[in-house]
C-alpha cells in the first residue's frame, strides 16, 4: 500500500479455495480476487471465498504499470491492487484498479501510451442506450453534451489481483467512450450483465502521478528477444516498444500483426507500391529531435514509425491529388504525436482526449477558435517501423482539417473517423456501430528548418524538406538549385505515390516498361485526371491510426 500515514490497514486475508494459497484483500469493499498461484476468480461468501471460475492469464504487454506500484492523485495516495486487461479488434487495453489511502476506487486506464483516471459513479437517468450510440454522434448524459467517440466490442482477456466485483469470464460486451469539451473523459461499459456502468475521468501523466514501484524498463522492453521471425520473409523482426500493435519488416516490408502475440501463424500483408527506387522517410526512423510540441520547453521525441497516405478521389471532381508523409513520434512520458509532412508545410499534432466544440464550418477548442479548411477520405498507401494500431491494407478515414483564426493562425485541428473490418463487413448493424471511431488531433505549422535542426538532418539534405516555396514561374533559367531539387524530389514522390493511390493498371504497366521519369508514363498520368473534395494543395495535419 502507499506510505502516507492514512493508509488503510490490511483489512482481509482467506487461503484460496482451490490451491490454498493466501490472497489478500487490501480493502473491506472489494468483493473479489484473482488468486496470483492458480488464477482462479474468487469472491467474498461471508469470511470464506468462493471460486466461480479461472482467470486466463494476461498477454504480456510490457506495461510500465504492475500491481503495488504507487502514486499521487489529487493530494490522495493511492496503491494499484488489481488488474482487468481487455481486447479488441484494434488491440488491447488495461485498466488497473487503484486503491486510495481514502478509501476511494479508481481505475487508471492504459492505452497506447496515455492514461485516464476514472472513477465509477451512478449510471445517469438521462444516459442513451449503449447499443444505440454512434461514433461521432452528440448525445445528452448527466445533463451535459458529449460526443461518442468509439464503440467497440469488447472482451475480458484476464483479471489479476483485487477487484472491486467479479469480472465477467466469457463473452463480449460493448464500451462506448464519450468526450466533453472540458476534455472530460465518460465511459458506459456493458460489462456487468444487465447494467451499464458508468465513469468519468481525465487525462493523466505518469509523471504527474508521482508514480513509484514500476516495473524497471518495461515501457522499453523489446519483443525481438523472443526470435518473432517475418511471417513473409523469414528475417527477424525488430521491435522496441511495448504498445507496438503493428509492425514493417525491414527486409521485405510486409506488415506484421503482433496485437495478439507472437504464437502461431502471424497475420500479415505485403506492400508493393510506394517507397521505390529509395524514396522513403526524410527522417530515418530511429532518429531523436527535441521539439515542443505543446509542452512549452523541448522534448526528445524519437522516429518510431513512418507512413504515406493520399486523398480519395471523388468521382468526375477535375481537383489536384494531394499526397504527404506522417512521421510516428513517441516519447516516454507524453506518448506519440505526428510529424506531418504536407505540400503547403509541416506541421505536428497529437491526439487529445477532450472533444472541439463544432458549429458549422467552425469548430472551438481550449478558447482558440478554427476554421474548417478540407474535408475528405484519406487512404494509407505505404508504412514502415512500429505502430500503436493494427494497420491494415489500404487503411482508410474520413478527415476533416481546421486552421486556426486570426491570432491563432498557427493552430491546426484535425478530426479522423474510421471503421473497423468488422464494422465494415456487418454494415454497422451488430451493437450498434460498434467499431467504429473518431479520433480529435491538435497541434501547430512547423518550420522546415526547425524540423531539419531538431533531427541533425545534413545540410545538403534539406533543401528536399522545404515545401513552402513559393510557385515557380518562367523558365528553369531563374531558378535556384534549391527550387530545382524541391521541384524534382516532388515530382518523384507524386509519381511513385500514383500508382497505389489511383489504381491504374495501365499507368503501372508504363511506368515499369519505361520508368517513371519516362514521356509514356507521364502522359498516361496527365491524362487520367485526379480529384479530391474541393482540395488544391497541402495535405492531412491529422495523425492517422485507431485508438481505443
Amino acid at each position: 500500500m502507499a506510505t502516507s500515514p492514512g493508509s488503510p490497514q490490511r483489512a482481509y486475508r482467506a487461503a484460496c479455495p482451490n490451491c490454498g494459497a493466501p490472497v489478500e484483500f487490501a480493502s473491506a469493499a472489494s468483493a473479489s480476487a484473482v488468486c496470483g498461484f492458480c488464477r482462479s476468480t474468487l469472491v467474498r461468501d461471508g469470511q470464506s471465498l468462493l471460486r466461480i471460475g479461472t482467470s486466463a492469464e494476461l498477454f504480456d504487454d510490457h506495461s510500465p504499470l504492475q500491481l503495488g506500484a504507487g502514486g499521487t492523485h489529487q493530494g490522495v495516495a493511492f496503491t494499484l491492487v488489481g488488474r482487468l486487461q481487455y481486447g479488441y479488434e484494434g488491440g488491447t487495453w488495461n485498466e488497473w484498479h487503484a486503491l486510495f489511502d481514502n478509501g476511494r476506487s479508481g481505475w487508471l486506464s492504459e492505452d497506447n501510451g496515455a492514461y485516464v483516471m476514472a472513477f465509477e459513479a451512478p449510471t445517469p437517468a438521462d444516459a442513451p442506450a449503449l447499443d444505440a450510440l454512434t461514433a461521432g454522434q452528440r448525445v445528452l448524459a448527466d445533463r451535459r453534451p458529449w460526443d461518442v467517440a468509439s464503440v467497440v466490442k469488447a472482451h475480458l482477456i484476464a483479471a489479476q489481483g483485487e477487484l472491486p466485483r467479479p469480472p465477467q469470464l466469457h463473452g463480449d460486451f460493448l464500451v462506448a467512450d464519450l468526450r466533453s469539451g472540458s476534455d472530460e473523459v465518460a465511459t458506459l461499459d456493458g460489462s456487468d450483465s444487465g447494467q451499464v456502468g458508468w465513469s468519468i475521468g481525465r487525462p493523466v501523466l505518469l509523471a504527474s502521478l508521482a508514480m513509484s514501484g514500476l516495473a524497471a524498463g518495461a515501457g522499453e522492453k523489446t519483443l525481438g528477444a523472443r526470435g518473432i521471425a517475418c511471417p513473409n520473409c523469414g528475417n527477424a523482426l525488430e521491435i522496441r516498444l511495448a504498445s507496438t500493435q503493428s509492425v514493417s519488416c525491414g527486409q521485405c516490408n510486409a506488415v506484421v500483426d503482433v496485437s495478439t502475440g507472437v504464437g502461431g501463424e502471424l497475420k500479415h500483408y505485403t506492400q508493393n507500391n510506394t517507397s521505390e527506387g529509395g524514396l522513403g522517410p526524410q527522417i530515418p526512423l530511429g532518429n531523436s529531435g527535441n521539439l515542443a510540441l505543446g509542452t512549452g520547453e523541448p522534448q526528445p521525441w524519437q522516429v518510431v514509425g513512418y507512413q504515406e497516405r493520399c486523398d480519395i478521389p471523388e468521382a468526375g471532381s477535375d481537383d489536384e491529388q494531394t499526397f504527404w508523409r506522417e512521421y510516428l513520434l513517441y516519447n516516454r512520458s507524453l506518448g506519440f504525436a505526428f510529424l506531418v509532412d504536407a505540400e503547403d508545410g509541416w506541421s505536428w499534432v497529437r491526439p487529445i482526449t477532450g472533444a472541439p466544440q463544432v458549429k458549422g464550418d467552425r469548430a472551438q477548442y481550449k478558447g482558440a477558435g478554427f476554421q474548417k479548411k478540407y474535408s475528405y477520405d484519406a487512404k494509407v498507401t505505404w508504412v514502415q517501423g512500429e505502430f500503436y494500431w493494427k494497420v491494415t491494407r489500404g487503411e482508410r478515414a474520413h478527415v476533416t482539417d481546421y486552421v486556426g483564426i486570426g491570432g491563432d493562425s498557427r493552430k491546426r485541428l484535425s478530426r479522423e473517423q474510421t471503421r473497423s473490418a468488422a464494422a465494415d463487413k456487418s454494415g454497422g448493424q451488430a451493437g450498434g456501430q460498434a467499431g467504429t471511431e473518431v479520433v480529435w488531433s491538435a497541434g501547430a505549422v512547423l518550420e522546415a528548418n526547425a524540423v531539419a535542426d531538431a533531427f541533425g538532418i545534413p545540410a545538403g539534405d534539406r533543401a528536399a524538406m522545404q515545401r513552402d516555396v513559393a510557385p515557380v514561374s518562367g523558365t528553369a533559367k531563374g531558378m535556384s538549385i534549391g527550387h530545382i531539387v524541391v521541384v524534382i524530389v516532388v515530382l518523384l514522390i507524386l509519381l511513385s505515390m500514383l500508382s497505389e493511390c489511383d489504381g491504374s493498371d495501365r499507368c503501372d504497366e508504363l511506368r515499369q516498361a519505361f520508368g517513371a521519369n519516362s514521356n509514356e508514363y507521364k502522359q498516361c498520368v496527365a491524362q487520367r485526371g485526379s480529384g479530391s473534395s474541393g482540395r488544391t494543395s497541402g495535405g492531412s495535419w491529422g495523425g492517422g491510426g485507431g485508438h481505443k
